[in-house]
């Protein structure tokens, strides 16, 4: 008996690139990212930073980051505009430090004064700052950060924290940034920069 050999008609094997390599191919190597590149992707809503050439894109934020982000918003931005001291926003949006420097903080506020640092695509140093703390972006709210800010000449900067129930305020004072104070359950979080502005933290919390 003679076996016939079948010569396969099927389409070539594609390449066994993970899309996601191949997706990665179109943009810079981490290291090698700028400003053009940054500003050239398309709009999202997940956080994007640059910092040293290199595109960052901090965790999926959680429901309890997201509460804690929406109370300090709105708290903020309705004394700021009863007062017509300036803007507040919310991330994201980037926050140019300096050059090659991109953030995007959680909540900023700008003084009507510094009117020449609102951008379209991006704000030059705020005046004061607030950074939600999630597992995993703790260790650079309360360490990278704090050195960006105060470098930038951000006069005032928060860090609020979930777990700890915790509402750290931290003033700049000679180039670096001393801990006003530290407020708990049951108290009252206040500003410095901002006469008038305070923050219950167990509202904070249970809103």
């Amino acid at each position: 008996m003679t076996i016939a050999r079948v010569r396969s008609t099927a389409a070539p094997r594609p390449s066994s690139a993970p899309l996601t390599v191949k997706v990665a191919q179109l943009f810079p190597r981490q290291g090698q990212w700028t400003e053009a590149d940054y500003f050239a992707l398309p709009e999202t809503n997940r956080y994007l930073e640059l910092s040293e050439g290199r595109l960052i894109m901090p965790p999926h934020p959680t429901n309890t980051h997201q509460a804690a982000v929406g109370c300090l918003y709105r708290w903020l931005d309705e004394f700021v505009q009863e007062r017509h001291l300036g803007i507040v926003r919310l991330a994201p949006l980037p926050v140019r430090l300096w050059p090659g420097k991109v953030r995007e903080p959680d909540v900023f506020f700008l003084a009507g004064e510094h009117s020449e640092r609102i951008g379209e695509q991006a704000f030059g140093s705020p005046d004061l700052v607030m950074e939600v703390t999630s597992p995993g972006t703790r260790r650079v709210d309360r360490s990278e950060k704090p050195a960006e800010y105060a470098r930038a000449g951000v006069a005032e900067y928060w860090i609020v924290d979930p777990s700890a129930q915790t509402v750290e305020v931290f003033v700049l004072r000679e180039g670096a940034y001393q801990l006003l104070a530290r407020w708990g359950r049951g108290q009252i979080a206040r500003s410095a920069l901002l006469d008038g502005f305070e923050v219950s933290v167990d509202r904070l919390f249970t809103e």
